[in-house]
């Protein structure tokens, strides 16, 4: 470095000129004008947020503690037997009194059999007891002839002993002593015989009169047969296990070769006809009345809204059917709030045309204004 360089790198920097005072008293930049409208538009948003929430506070009452109820019938069995046909398939549409499955009929149907020769059985025997009571009523009819003739010749020894009496006495011996004697013999003889023949005559008739209960109980025993002859051809008719109901077919549990036992659940059938139990907290109800429109949405079926009214109300809180409910008398008391099922039904015709996607079991969430009147 030369030595004039040195001298000028030496020399130090000139201060830098202090400011202008029109530059120090500058004014602050103006807010941004976005952020203004930012500030506005979430400032109305809020608003009008919350006054939506308050009016429908006040107006309305929701709850998504809704579910979609319908009438489930089990399908079962009255007898036990070995399944030999299942004429139904999964989801299936039955109508009522269609044949779901049938049983193996042998046992029931020899049964019936055996019934029905016990019957003809006891029928001869009231034919013979019939044959027995006449043959009774025809020797009582001869016991009464022989008790008409017994007496008959009683009379005529009546009188031959009175004549004979009067043929013999002190004043006058017309007759033998010996003939007085047989005549009063004969007529002993024949008031004895008119005994007999009346002891026999109610034989004859006591022999009728247990005749005829004999056939009494026979006729008794048909008629105890006959019914259980009924009652045989039923439990035979029921190897053939029927729809209780039209709807759909659901939980099918029953294949051929299976035993089942009477009461064992083998399908269950679901009807068409649904409604919806809304559980509404005890606080929502003073404004629900029977009639009035609900606004329903139903999770599987998203953008949907169905039209329900409210039907009844439930004649106690859930807790209250609960299988242990609370004991409030005691010392760890804490309120909750309860909660009422409230039943909503649809129009037969909305359910219909959702064909058949609205099933028992399905969540939802209904929704009531209170401003709207029963219908």
């Amino acid at each position: 470095m030369s030595t004039q360089e040195q001298k000028l790198s030496a020399v130090p920097p000139a201060p830098a000129a202090p400011a202008t005072p029109a530059a120090a008293s500058a004014p602050p930049q103006a807010p941004n004008r976005r952020v203004l409208v930012v500030a506005a538009v979430v400032a109305l948003v809020a608003l009008a947020v919350g006054g939506r929430m308050w009016y429908r506070g006040h107006y309305y009452v929701e709850t998504d503690n809704a579910y979609v109820a319908g009438h489930v019938h089990p399908v079962s069995s009255r007898i036990a037997g070995v399944v030999t046909k299942v004429l139904i398939d999964d989801n299936q549409l039955v109508k009522e009194g269609d044949v779901i499955a049938e049983l193996d009929p042998f046992d029931q149907g020899v049964k019936v059999e055996q019934i029905q020769a016990q019957i003809a059985s006891a029928q001869q025997q009231v034919i013979q007891a019939d044959a027995q009571i006449a043959q009774v009523q025809a020797q009582a009819s001869a016991a009464a002839a022989q008790v008409a003739q017994s007496q008959a010749q009683l009379v005529r020894a009546n009188q031959d002993a009175e004549r004979f009496g009067q043929l013999y006495n002190s004043q006058m011996k017309a007759v033998s002593k010996a003939e007085l004697d047989a005549a009063v013999a004969a007529r002993a003889v024949a008031v004895a015989d008119v005994a007999a023949r009346k002891d026999s005559a109610a034989a004859a008739k006591a022999q009728i009169a247990a005749a005829r209960s004999a056939r009494d109980v026979l006729n008794a025993q048909v008629g105890v047969l006959q019914v259980q002859l009924k009652d045989a051809r039923q439990q035979l008719a029921y190897n053939r296990i029927l729809a209780p109901v039209a709807g759909r077919v659901g939980k099918r549990s029953i294949e051929v070769g299976q035993r089942v036992q009477p009461g064992q659940s083998l399908a269950a059938i679901v009807q068409d006809n649904v409604w919806l139990t809304a559980n509404f907290k005890e606080t929502q109800l003073a404004g629900l009345k029977q009639g009035q429109p609900v606004h329903v949405s139903v999770d599987a079926l998203p953008g949907h809204e169905l039209i329900g009214t409210v039907d009844s109300f439930a004649p106690a809180s859930g807790a209250q059917f609960a299988l242990l409910p609370a004991d409030n008398a005691t010392g760890n008391f804490t309120k909750i709030v309860q909660r009422v099922p409230v039943k909503i039904t649809f129009k037969p015709a909305d359910v219909q045309a959702l064909g058949g996607r609205l099933v028992p079991g399905m969540s939802a969430i209904a929704e009531v204004s209170l401003k709207s009147d029963a219908r």
